[in-house]
Parts: C-alpha cells; structure tokens; sequence
C-alpha cells in the first residue's frame, strides 16, 4: 500500500513497445523433424574432408598395411605364375658374352639328368636349332632354353624383348670381349630382363688362383652389374642351384611388352593361298602362316593386328587352342579353360590325334584395319571456279593454236603429243632448273658454305702439285719411278690400302669438315653473291624473339601431312587405351598355348625362320598400325664420334618395331618452337622427328647408323617421346656481316647483301651483333637501316656502342620436316667390328 492512503497506479505500455527480432533458424529442418521423416532408417554417411583428416592413427596405420600387403600377394602370385601350370613356361636364353666361351657347354649341362629336369621337347624353338623344353616336379617349374647367337644383332634384341631371364655366359679371365660389352650396350639401351652371369672354368683354377679369379670378375662386373651374383657353373651341383635362382628371381617388368600380348614362336607351318583367292598362290605369294606359343603380357584378342619383328603388320582370322606340348603334370594334362564366347570343335579321328579347341574366330566387321595413311583427296582443298577473265584466257590461248606439221591422218588429240625439238629443248632447261631447285631445298644451307673452303683447298692441292712438278726431271723418269715405288710396296701396308674404300673416307673427311665448321660457325652461310639474298632464302623470316614470336602450327604443312593421322590428345588417347589395355579380360589368357592363323603373310615369313632365326610376334593395340610424326628423345652413345648429320638414312628399333628412316634432330626445350640441330649433339639430348607408326610409350629407342660394308654402329639410345605432328621444328640460318665504318652507335656493315633491293628486302629484320653487345633499334627509328651505294653496304644505327671486333649477324628461319622415307625392311647386319682410328672433331685441321 503507498503511503499517504493513495493507490498505486498500474503500469502502461507506451507506444514504443521493444520487440526483439526472432531466431533465424534458416529453411533447413531441425533434428527432430529429420528423425520423425526418417522413422528410424539410417542414411549411408559419407566421410568428408574433415572426418577422413581426423580418423584415428591406428586405423590409418591398418589401411596402410593392407595396402602394403594386397600389394605384395599381387606380385607374388604374378611371380609364383611364371613357369608354373597356371602360367606360360619360364623363358631363358643364353648369351655368351666373350668369343672364348662355349654357350653350348650351359645348355647341356642344364639337360644333363643330375640337374633333375626331364627334357620333353628338343629344338621346341623354330630357328633355334639350341633349344629345349625342361620340366623340374622337385621346383613344380617348367623352362624354355634357347642358345641365341650374338652374331645376329636383330635376332639377340627380338629375343631378349621376350625372354623372362638372360643367362650371360663369361670368361673366366677377361669377363667379356669389345663385342660384348657392345651387346650390353645394346641390351640395357633396349631394356634388360631378369638377369644371371655364369662362368665356366674356375673349378678347375687352384685355391690361390680361383680367389684371385673371383676377384678379378668381381671388379669387371661391378661396373655393368653392380649388385649381381656370379655363379660358377661346372657341375650338375651348381645347374641345380642356377635353376633354383632363375626360378625365385625378382622379375624385372618393361613397360613396353607388359602392355601388349606377346609370343615367342614355337611352331610354323606355311600354307599358301589358294589361285581363286587371287593372292598368288605360289612360294612366292601371299598365305596363311599359323605360328603356335604361349600367350605372355596381356590376354590376345583376334580382332586386333600383330606385327612380325622385321616383317610388318598383318591380320588373324582365328585362334585354336592344341594341347600343351610342356605340361606340368604329364599324368592329366589339363586342357585350356574355354574364354568367352569360345567355339569348341573336335577334329575326327581316333584317341591319337590331338585335341584342337577353336577359340575365336575373326568377326570381319569389328577386326582392325591394316590401312596406314589417310586417303588423300587431291581435290578435296579446291573450291573455286574459274572466272570470267580465266574462261577468257583459255579461250584466246585455244583460238591461238600453233600450227605445226603431222603425219596425215593424225587426230587433234594425237597432235598435242607430237613435241617440236624447240620444244624439248625448253622443257629440258625447265626440269634442270626445277631440279636444281629441289636440290637447293633438300640440301643444307651449310653446304654453300663449305664450297669455298673445299674450292680453296683444291687451290692449294694444285699449287703444290705444280710445284712437285717442277722439280721433276721428265714424265718418263716419273713413271719408271712410280713402278719402282710400287713394286717395292707389299706386306701389311699394301693389303691395309686395298682394303680401304677411298671414296668412303673422302665422304667422312666431308662431313666431319662440315660438322666442325658448324662447331665454330654455328648455323652461318654465306650470301651468295651470283644469287639475289631475296631470292635465295624466299623461304625464311625474321623473328622479333624465338622465345614469344607467334608461328602458326598449321601455315604450309607439306603434302605428306594429308597422308598422317594426329590426335587431338596424344596423351589422353595413351592413358585411355593402356586403361582398357590393362582392364581387358577377353580373347586368349596369358599361359594358354595357342595356334594362330595370320592371313596374307609373304613366303619371306617362312624363308627367315628357315635360315635360322627366331620369330617373334607382338599384338597391336588400336591405331598403332597408324602412321603419323613421332618425336624421340635420344643421347648420343659415348662409344661413337663420328658425326651424324640430320636426314641422314639411320635405322630405328622402337618397341618391337624396327625401320628404317631419315628424321630430323631438334633442341629439347619446353617452348612452342624448337630448333632444328644440323649434326646429333653428344653434350645434350637431342628430339629425333620421323614419320613412323604411332607407338604408344613407354618404348625404348635405340639408332644405328649402317657402314658401307654393311655393319651397323650403335649411335644414340633414348625412349619414346611423342606423336605430335604440330610440333614446330625451326630451321635457322645466320647472314654474317662486317662493320666497315663504325661512328659510336651507327656503322656501315657489308659482305652481309651485295645489292639494293636485298638491302631493302631484309630492312625489317632485327640485327644483332656476335658477342650481343648491341642490337638495332627495332621500330624506335624509321630510317635506321639503309643502303649506301650500289655493293651493298648498308648504315646501320644500334642501341648500344658498337666495338671494332664484333660481326653483324641476321638470323633468318624456316620451318622443317622430315623425309618421307620410312621402310620397314631392314637389311641384317654383319657381326659388329670395333672401329679403329676414329677421328676426333677437336683434332681435324679445317685446312
């Protein structure tokens, strides 16, 4: 109650009531509501960034494991595959590394009954007469061994390409030869296997001189094998345990046959094309070749191409499956499982004949392809018309016919064949001229430069010859002492020069010549002074910087780019393909013995494996029978110095292809624009451009140039780049020009044109001076390169002071591609001889 008996007045709201703003709870449902919709059913979580990050250390720990161990059973049971009754027979060829040593030795002590193998098949191999099937029950493995000569380069790198181990067989004293160490050489550059070294002969060697021996191989082979083991092999002891080691080795895995499906030919049998096939039907015709091994790398599949080392690509029209002449357990031979889709047929007879399986049969509308290059359409970029003023020309050209005298009876059409002598004499100069100037495009630019050096020295060959003719008495007297001279030469002197070809050494002198002017002058020519400068290089342009300079891609390809295919992603074409390569489950599985049925292969097929050499077969994936630009990336081999200049013809072994061709070499650079190299470089890698099938990486690469006696040298080793048909490769010349008169910043420069009109022709390139002290003013000044007379000296103003010492050089380019001279064939080579007296690019006298 209020004092003073008055009431208290009750409270009332004003007009400015506060009113608190409510919850934003946003239009998501609360978790109530989610849990009445969802009545009890529990959603699939998916870890997100965050919960992944914090899962606990234990569990990470354990996923890792499994990782690590799903890993490892994966390459075991591939390991535990080879040679067992689930997996193709393990393949070993022996390889003698020394000429002094006997592979023959190896082999038949591996076939000696002490081994414990039991021998099913002798010369299992067709070509190799050395070759046997050996099944070991104690190591439950089976083997292949082959004796491969080293005498035939291209028949040692086919079979190391399929072989799962090499056996190299040493000498005991000296390890390996010149020859061997130039087929290791080969081998690594290409992909060495699985590996064993043997020798023979140690245990015969005393205590003293066995470690003495040991010792001594341990230091050679160190530098090739630095972790292998040597193994002696003497005694049916030591074959024992080389078969435990090649049968529970690690397995090297190359990426290039891992890919693809691949076989060793076991068996060959030729069957000639009937006449009413219209293919021949002689020995010398086309047929059906049916080649039987077991199926390695990827599961075969008939629908896709092969390809025949050395020989070409063809088709299959089915795959049979025969007995395994190499089973595992002799007592019941387990038959081939069928695949999908399979046909089974029995072929008639008693219980003695063997048991054919048709696997699959080639659909002709899902088989590959053997087309190669693009079909060209000649017309196919014409669309224009002729005009009125052409319709005209034509016309008043058929009103103003020639008349000239023809046999009587002859037809208008008859007449325009019959040629005047004056005629034939114009048309003769044309093609002259038009082949000088095909010649001019095909040769380099440094040839030009190297003839008045060469004219300079034949100069000086005839001063002295004329003056070594002054001191003779008489021509007589000259002659009789000759023949003296000549019947006194014999012995050791007399064969050395019959056996040199003079005009191979005079075409090597050329080229390393040429190779050390380019050393010193690199990519200088001179302008000739017959030929206007605008004229002779009409096909070369100045570039403001090599670096950011734009170059259209696609400006004047050359006719035989209608003729290649390109992808749109190299790259993105190689992942998919590999991807479903390596995903493929169908067609023949790997470790099945197979029969295959190649159709149109040529008798030369058959000749080859019948003068001894092995076959071997590889399938194709999709497009690779494509041709198209394939960019290599090589080193020069330390074991060659002679110079190899580019479209020089060398010979190519990319993958299992092997070819010949003439490419162009290129800087390795990561711009858009590369330029051309003249010579291989041996200080750098080096791109190697040709036209050749498409061939999926990893490959590797391996160049040979051919002698004129026919033996191959090993020049460069590399892998396979890319295939990229815009890659622009850029040829430069350089214009070299000597300042005359120098006044601070300006100078007139000759010797670089020897006309006006060149002078201004050539106004807007941008010059440069040798040791980059200065370079022109590029656009600052109109009138900052002009001529001065009527001989070709031109004022040129620079940016920088210009010192009495420098040359003024104009660089000039023009893009390049490679010869059209791909084949297949390639000639086998001679056993390899070590070159002596090379000559060295430091020690040649330019004079």
């Amino acid at each position: 109650m209020a004092a003073n008996g008055e009431k208290q007045q009750g409270h009332r709201a004003g007009a400015y009531k506060q009113k608190n703003k409510g919850h934003k709870h946003g239009k998501h449902r609360t978790k109530g509501e989610i849990e009445r919709e969802n009545k009890g059913r529990v959603s699939v979580t998916a870890l997100t960034k965050k919960q992944r990050k914090a899962q606990k250390k234990m569990d990470r720990r354990n996923k890792a494991n499994q990782l690590r161990r799903n890993k490892k059973e994966m390459v075991l049971t591939e390991k535990r595959r080879l040679g067992s009754r689930d997996g193709p027979p393990h393949l070993v060829a022996v390889v003698s590394l020394h000429a002094g040593v006997d592979a023959g030795a190896v082999t038949k002590l591996l076939r000696g009954e002490g081994a414990g193998g039991v021998i099913r098949q002798e010369g299992c191999i067709s070509g190799v007469t050395d070759s046997f099937g050996l099944i070991l029950p104690r190591f439950k493995q089976r083997f292949i061994f082959l004796n491969q000569s080293t005498a035939d380069m291209h028949s040692l790198l086919d079979v190391a390409k399929t072989a799962d181990s090499l056996v190299f067989v040493l000498d005991s004293t000296e390890g390996w030869d010149s020859y061997g160490d130039y087929c290791l050489s080969c081998l690594f550059a290409q992909g060495l296997p699985s590996h064993a070294l043997v020798c023979q002969g140690v245990s015969d060697l005393s205590v003293k001189k066995k470690v003495e021996s040991r010792r001594a191989l341990s230091k050679i082979i160190e530098v090739r094998f630095p972790d292998a083991r040597l193994f002696p092999l003497d005694s049916e002891q030591d074959a024992i345990l080389l078969l435990r080691h090649l049968g529970t080795q690690r397995q090297r895995k190359l990426g290039f046959r891992s890919r693809r499906s691949h076989l060793l030919v076991q068996n060959v049998t030729f069957t000639p094309s009937s006449p009413a096939e219209g293919t021949g039907g002689g020995p010398t015709g086309l047929g059906t070749l049916c080649v039987s091994g077991y199926v390695r790398g990827r599961p075969l599949r008939v629908d896709r191409l092969v390809h025949i080392s050395g020989h070409g690509d063809f088709q299959l029209s089915q795959i049979d499956a025969p007995s395994d002449p190499l089973p595992l357990n002799s007592t019941t031979p387990r038959p081939a499982k069928p695949g999908k889709g399979v046909d089974v047929d029995m072929l008639d007879g008693g219980d003695d004949e063997a048991v054919v399986r048709v696997l699959m049969k080639a659909d002709p509308s899902c088989r590959e392809s053997l087309q190669a290059e693009a079909e060209v359409d000649p017309m196919e970029g014409e669309q224009t018309w002729p005009t009125e003023t052409e319709l005209l020309e034509a016309e008043e050209a058929r009103k103003n016919k020639r008349l000239m005298k023809v046999p009587k009876g002859t037809s208008d059409y008859q007449a325009t064949w019959i040629v005047d002598e004056e005629d034939e004499e114009n048309r003769e100069m044309d093609e002259e001229s038009s082949d000088d100037d095909n010649d001019d495009d095909d040769d380099d630019d440094e040839d030009e430069m190297m003839d008045e050096a060469m004219a300079d020295e034949e100069e000086n060959n005839s001063q002295r010859g004329c003056s070594q003719h002054n001191l003779m008495a008489d021509d007589e007297d000259k002659e009789e002492e000759e023949e003296v001279c000549s019947t006194e030469r014999a012995g050791a002197d007399q064969r050395y020069d019959d056996h040199m070809d003079q005009t191979a050494e005079e075409e090597g002198l050329k080229v390393y010549r040429e190779a050390r002017a380019n050393e010193m002058f690199p990519d200088e020519v001179d302008t000739p002074m017959d030929t206007p400068a605008r004229i002779r290089f009409q096909r070369y342009r100045g570039l403001k910087s090599f670096r950011s300079s734009p170059w259209d891609p696609m400006e004047n390809l050359p006719l035989n780019y209608s003729r290649i295919f390109q992808f749109q992603s190299f790259e993105r074409t190689r992942r998919r393909i590999l991807a479903e390569a390596a995903a493929e489950e169908e067609g023949a599985m790997v470790g099945w013995y197979v029969t295959l049925h190649i159709i149109d292969v040529p008798f030369s097929v058959m000749e080859s494996v019948q003068s001894g050499r092995p076959l071997v077969l590889v399938s194709l994936l999709p497009h690779e029978q494509k041709m198209s630009v394939m960019h290599l990336l090589v080193r020069r081999h330390p074991g060659n110095t002679e110079p190899i200049k580019s479209k020089e013809e060398l010979v190519f072994h990319c993958g299992f292809r092997r070819f010949r061709a003439a490419p162009i070499f290129s800087q390795h650079t990561s711009a858009d624009k590369h330029k051309m190299e003249r010579f291989l470089r041996p200080d750098a890698p080096t791109v190697v451009s040709v036209y050749a099938p498409i061939t999926f990486s990893p490959a590797g690469v391996l160049l040979y140039k051919q002698r004129n006696d026919g033996i191959q040298d090993l020049v460069a080793t590399g892998s396979l780049l890319s295939c990229d048909p815009q890659r622009v490769v850029l040829k430069r010349i350089v214009l070299s020009g000597h300042p005359f008169k120098i006044n601070r910043r300006s100078a007139v420069v000759r010797y670089m044109f020897f006309n006006r009109d060149d002078i201004m022709w050539f106004k807007p390139v941008e010059l440069r001076t040798k040791w980059e002290s200065s370079k022109t003013k590029f656009g600052l000044d109109h009138n900052f390169n002009f001529f001065s007379g009527t001989h070709g000296h031109m004022k040129c103003v620079f940016d920088n002071q210009l010192r009495s010492q420098d040359t003024v050089l104009m660089n000039l380019y023009k893009r390049v591609y490679p010869h059209w001279t791909y084949d297949h064939f390639v000639p086998l080579p001679l056993p390899w001889v070590k070159r002596e007296g090379t000559v060295e690019l430091d020690d040649l006298d330019m004079e």
